[in-house]
């Protein structure tokens, strides 16, 4: 299965695919929106990411480019995770797009994809303690805290804290 086409009430998430480098690239420049993640990306290092990225869409799991009005809205992404019948959900937005709940709305319709069209029997999400926004919008769709752990030095920004929160829902749970 190839990644489909997904539609929200306001937003259009397509496929991530080469096109849309400039977005990423303009998305992973601005310190605000990678303040939680490994930091601030050049060109080059957010066109390596697109590549890891897109190296892993299959079976209908992937990145996918989030479009409101035909702007740019974020990324959202269900990766494959450490074990099968699971996926890491993801999404990152401008900042001209945050607290309007297209976060939310997003990550809604990632769940929905991942158990109804994927059949996936679970969805985690991973984030820094200190994002306390993230924390509020997994659990605003479902994700229940599961566990706190120290991350990987790769996952932040050298010097940053590595205390990190996992996320999770299960099937029978969302639905």
């Amino acid at each position: 299965m190839s990644q489909p086409i997904l539609r929200t009430e306001r937003i259009r998430l397509v496929p991530l695919s080469a096109g849309h480098l400039e977005h990423l690239a303009a998305l992973s420049a601005d310190p605000e929106v990678m303040r939680y993640l490994a930091g601030v990306l050049t060109r080059e290092q957010a066109a390596e990411e697109l590549r890891t990225t897109l190296a892993y869409a299959r079976g209908g799991l992937g990145c996918w480019a989030g479009f409101v009005d035909a702007g740019f809205a974020g990324l959202w992404s269900l990766r494959p995770g450490e074990s099968a019948g699971q996926a890491e959900l993801g999404y990152r937005l401008p900042r001209c797009h945050w607290r309007k709940g297209l976060g939310k709305e997003g990550a809604r319709e990632m769940l929905r994809h991942g158990f109804r069209d994927l059949g996936l029997d679970r969805v985690y999400a991973r984030t820094a303690a200190a994002n306390k926004v993230s924390q509020a919008t997994m659990a605003s769709i479902g994700l229940r805290h599961v566990r706190d752990f120290v991350a990987d030095p790769e996952y932040f920004a050298p010097g940053d804290d590595l205390h990190a929160v996992e996320y999770a829902v299960g099937r029978e749970e969302w639905a």
